[in-house]
């Protein structure tokens, strides 16, 4: 399912649902200027979108806030020219979910009718390799205008996220939740069991973590001090796109803070957690959905009280 038939998906879901749909083209992003998400698309010959659906309620009841679902939607991930090893790539389909558990939420939402404005956010590009493709040692400018030094094409994720949480502010949202199979280091932290749980803000990580418990998707909060912005370091960047070999998890989400512009944010690291090579008694094999459920109970259960 490449970029172009997921918005397809897309468009039928809010046809049917009743929610608004704009599908941002290539052409518009490169008039934008988003610049981090269109570098991680330019090896592929599958055009990139950004998928954005809209629920609005029929009474917010003076209610203000607005939150953005944010999905990460890489509709095949070869890691580019850092490629990844050939065993295990014919799962990198699945580096879709975050974007696939937004559309569903928005779904949901559209039916169950929350109190509380919410748009769902799904950047959606392929990961190739080619004589187009991005190079380690590139530097792309950021929507925000940030630059990003790219050091391993295969940390795509954070990079077209880091447009699109943008964006998702710049639309007006007050509070951001994303979810993204963003690294294989959560899963040496958490095995296959719960989702990493990263926030700039205790609040919402506490409602979103009350969210996850009542639905019972099991997510665990990791530290985000400021002292390990020092991992990220670049001589001729605003940002690596990776920081290292320690705190990998961590050190995306630290880069992913820097596009939130101090809104109230969560990200949910779902790489272990989206995908079952082994059948559970509630969980067939394959894709888990994974945390759908949570991103549906926080807005049903949203206050204005953040």
């Amino acid at each position: 399912m490449m970029p172009r038939r997921l918005a397809d998906e897309a468009r039928k879901t809010a046809e049917e649902f009743g929610l608004e749909c704009e599908v941002l083209d290539e052409a518009r992003m490169k008039q934008l200027g988003f610049g981090s998400l269109l570098g991680v698309a330019q090896g592929s010959v599958q055009p990139p979108c950004l998928i954005v659906l809209k629920y609005t309620p029929a009474a917010a009841g003076g209610n203000d806030d607005h939150l953005a679902l944010v999905g990460k939607g890489v509709t095949f991930d070869s890691g580019g020219i850092s490629i990844k090893p050939s065993e295990g790539m014919e799962k990198m389909k699945y580096d879709m979910a975050g974007a696939a558990t937004v559309i569903g939420a928005m779904r949901a939402l559209a039916q169950l009718k929350p109190g509380v404005r919410v748009t769902g956010f799904a950047p959606c590009v392929e990961n190739m390799v080619s004589g187009n493709a991005q190079r380690p040692g590139d530097i792309v400018k950021t929507y925000q205008g940030k630059t990003v030094e790219v050091l391993n094409t295969d940390a795509e994720g954070r990079m077209i996220l880091a447009d699109a949480l943008t964006y998702a502010v710049r639309q007006g949202c007050t509070h951001l939740v994303d979810a993204a199979t963003l690294t294989g280091a959560i899963a040496i932290a958490l095995g296959h069991l719960y989702a990493g749980v990263f926030s700039n803000n205790e609040a919402l990580q506490a409602r979103v973590l009350a969210a996850g418990k009542a639905e019972g998707e099991r997510l665990w909060p990791f530290p985000m001090d400021e002292d390990y912005n020092e991992y990220l370091k670049s001589a001729f960047a605003d940002l690596p796109n990776i920081g290292g070999r320690y705190g990998g998890s961590i050190t995306a989400s630290k880069f992913l803070e820097n596009f939130v512009e101090s809104k109230p944010w969560v990200h949910l690291d779902i790489a272990s957690t989206a995908w079952l090579d082994d059948a559970k008694p509630y969980l067939a094999k394959g894709p888990t959905g994974l945390p759908l459920r949570t991103m549906v109970r926080l807005a049903l259960d949203w206050t204005v009280k953040s």
